[in-house]
């Protein structure tokens, strides 16, 4: 846990806690404060299988990245990426093929930080910090056009991020910019919060979440598969997160309440 607080950007307030910073409390990383962790123990008692879920989203980016790998991906932009942490997207990917590129997007500063300290001396990785909806902005950032080439696939990554962004935003036009700009065969990973699952403190948990200033918005399954519009969606589809091409009793729960949240799909867009 988080103790010396030299490298906090001057503008965060590090008495307001942070869903990015809470997810890393769950997942026992070390980038986290104390507003964090007492955010993240109310919700435990409310939802005591939440860092399960936690877990099983991470490795789901790891299932993810690897179909795309499989593929023939070699380059990757990971959006609202968040605190790095146990099993990062470069750690997955370049693993296997150390030629592999990945962007960083993130719009806290402490992320952003936090990430550019963990890829120093990686010349195959960049962390930048921009917003969701500015896709230009991000796709034509001097780091994305330096490791990215927009021409060929690419593995887009927007895991847990997308129940953060309102209705007014519009999320289905922002998605639309990013489809448009990629190229035939990149693919888009996504995981949501689900709002017709059976799991009981939800509604609890999401009042108390209101607390990080974000207020996460549940979505329906339909709603969350029409993200996909434009991407051809991969077997299994749009199921609960550990039920998307589970490899192992690791990547399941003893829960099967925990198990059906969130959503998690993977689309591709077709050549």
């Amino acid at each position: 846990m988080t103790s010396n607080l030299s490298w906090v950007p001057p503008e965060v307030d590090t008495t307001v806690p942070n869903p990015a910073r809470v997810y890393d409390y769950w997942l026992n990383g070390d980038h986290n404060f104390q507003a964090d962790r007492d955010l993240g123990e109310q919700i435990l008692k409310i939802m005591p299988g939440i860092r399960d879920a936690a877990r099983l989203n991470r490795a789901f980016l790891r299932r993810a990245a690897l179909h795309m790998m499989e593929a023939g991906v070699r380059q990757f932009l990971d959006i609202g990426s968040g605190i790095p942490t146990v099993g990062n997207l470069h750690e997955i990917v370049q693993r296997i093929d150390p030629s592999c590129r990945v962007v960083y997007v993130d719009r806290e500063s402490v992320a952003v930080a936090h990430a550019k300290l963990l890829l120093r001396g990686n010349d195959r990785c960049a962390a930048i910090q921009a917003d969701l909806r500015d896709a230009n902005d991000i796709l034509d950032a001097p780091e994305t056009r330096e490791l990215l080439d927009l021409d060929q696939p690419i593995g887009l990554f927007m895991l847990l991020l997308l129940h953060f962004v309102p209705d007014s935003w519009d999320p289905h036009a922002i998605l639309a910019r990013y489809r448009e700009r990629l190229a035939p065969g990149s693919f888009l990973a996504i995981s949501h919060v689900a709002a017709d699952a059976d799991s009981s403190g939800l509604d609890e948990a999401i009042e108390a979440y209101k607390s990080t200033q974000n207020d996460p918005i549940p979505r329906t399954h339909e709603q969350v598969l029409s993200f996909f519009e434009g991407f051809d969606v991969v077997e299994p589809g749009v199921v609960g997160c550990a039920m998307w091409n589970p490899q192992g009793a690791g990547d399941m729960s003893n829960d099967p309440e925990i198990n059906s949240l969130p959503y998690a799909g993977v689309g591709r867009k077709p050549s």
